[in-house]
């Protein structure tokens, strides 16, 4: 139940449905603390769920304490260099970017990066995300010079490991035309 719970929630949640799937994740979470126990890594997952949900709002505020709970479950449950970490991790710094915290983001995209690296080897495609992720955070900043060679390795995993015509290459094509626009090149 809390899994057909969850996947409902995500679906109102790609329509821009935020009101309901809100209560959806919220009972699948109490399901989960409850069957499962609270330090379950699948409650971790509902609650980086119910945290995006939050995130995507503008709801700060609710998304940090969830996003610290998920990376703390996961850190004890599955140990610190899992790549379910990284996924945590890496959520939390998306929020502190998306509040112009990046003292608090950079460490923590870094420490995804290496995990995922380690984990999955420095070729996955989620090295890729995590290295457009810092890079974005760099270009927030002005930080052109650094953020190009993170675009750029990025660009590459995806091509070999996707191919030259996945979408996710178009992304970082396109991520690599509007960093040289902001510098105009």
């Amino acid at each position: 139940v809390a899994t057909s719970l969850n996947n409902l929630a995500l679906l109102y949640q790609a329509q821009g449905q935020y009101a309901q799937a809100e209560p959806l994740y919220k009972r699948s979470l109490d399901i989960r603390e409850k069957a499962l126990g609270p330090g379950h890594p699948d409650v971790a997952r509902v609650l980086n769920s119910l945290a995006v949900l939050y995130k995507t709002q503008g709801q700060y505020a609710l998304a940090e304490p969830l996003y610290k709970r998920s990376l703390d479950i996961h850190e004890k449950m599955l140990g610190p260099g899992h790549p379910d970490v990284a996924i945590s991790l890496n959520n939390l710094a998306e929020l502190y970017r998306a509040q112009g915290q990046y003292a608090l983001a950079e460490p923590l995209y870094k420490r995804s990066l290496d995990l995922w690296e380690k984990a999955l080897g420095p070729g996955h495609p989620n090295v890729a995300t995590s290295l457009n992720n810092l890079a974005e955070l760099y270009e927030d900043q002005g930080q052109f010079a650094q953020a190009e060679p993170l675009h750029k390795r990025s660009q590459d995993i995806r091509k070999k490991a996707l191919g030259p015509d996945h979408p996710d290459v178009a992304t970082s094509e396109n991520n690599l035309a509007a960093l040289y626009y902001a510098q105009g090149q």
